[in-house]
């Protein structure tokens, strides 16, 4: 079963001028379907398919107006056959970030933890200890709110997004059916670009969909024999 997360649903997001365009051509139905579209762009990364009859089925409406939704209204990234959302982009990058930052602090508190254990605690340092605790949770929540206003900022001052590493890369085209080796091309290719444009001018919107559209390649897919052998080729 997939993991749920909540994404933020921005309460005036009515008042946007691209979102008024959108309701004027398309009533309400169209403000529906670009947030269905949204959540699905959720669920799959960032990155859908430009299946103008698949989408329009799935929603219950006509190809021109899905057609319409993606393309009239700059709400949407399109690049080649495959489409996404700068905003969701942006969003997905703080979630991993702040994930990243909540693994690191519970590795490092167990790391303590394990130091205190191989010591013999009197009552009187037991209950220092759990004072200690007292302060360190107080602490952490200073921490996370912290982080929360340093994660707003970014949003505000409209900073770029964090290109990823290596590692992400390579658990992308995994879990999409392809190889470490195509990869480790892509992200070397990008590295060496600083992630930015053929151009050298703007960086890439989205590198997932970059990947997606243009650098996965039949021959770098991961090729299975028997039961439980996958063979990189």
């Amino acid at each position: 079963m997939k993991d749920t997360f909540y994404f933020p649903h921005d309460y005036n997001s009515r008042t946007d001028e691209k979102i008024k365009l959108l309701i004027r051509k398309h009533g309400i139905e169209g403000y529906g379907i670009f947030w269905a579209i949204v959540e699905d762009l959720y669920n799959n990364t960032n990155v859908l398919r430009l299946d103008y009859d698949g989408i329009a089925y799935d929603l219950r409406t006509n190809y021109d107006t899905i057609k319409s939704v993606i393309n009239d209204f700059d709400l949407f990234i399109i690049t080649g056959d495959f489409f996404g959302s700068k905003s969701i982009e942006r969003r997905l990058n703080e979630r991993n970030e702040k994930s990243e930052k909540a693994r690191k602090s519970i590795s490092n508190r167990w790391k303590k933890y394990e130091r205190n254990t191989n010591v013999i605690r009197s009552e009187y340092e037991c209950n220092t200890i759990k004072e200690r605790k007292g302060k360190e949770i107080k602490g952490n929540s200073i921490e996370i709110n912290i982080e929360r206003e340093e994660a707003q900022k970014k949003v505000e001052n409209n900073i770029s997004q964090l290109p990823p590493s290596q590692n992400e890369v390579i658990e992308f085209y995994n879990s999409n059916g392809y190889a470490d080796s195509g990869a480790g091309k892509f992200w070397n290719y990008y590295n060496l670009a600083n992630w930015k444009d053929k151009d050298g001018g703007n960086m890439i919107p989205f590198w997932k969909q970059k990947a997606y559209g243009t650098w996965f390649k039949d021959a770098e897919k991961i090729k299975t024999f028997g039961v439980n052998k996958n063979i990189l080729r």
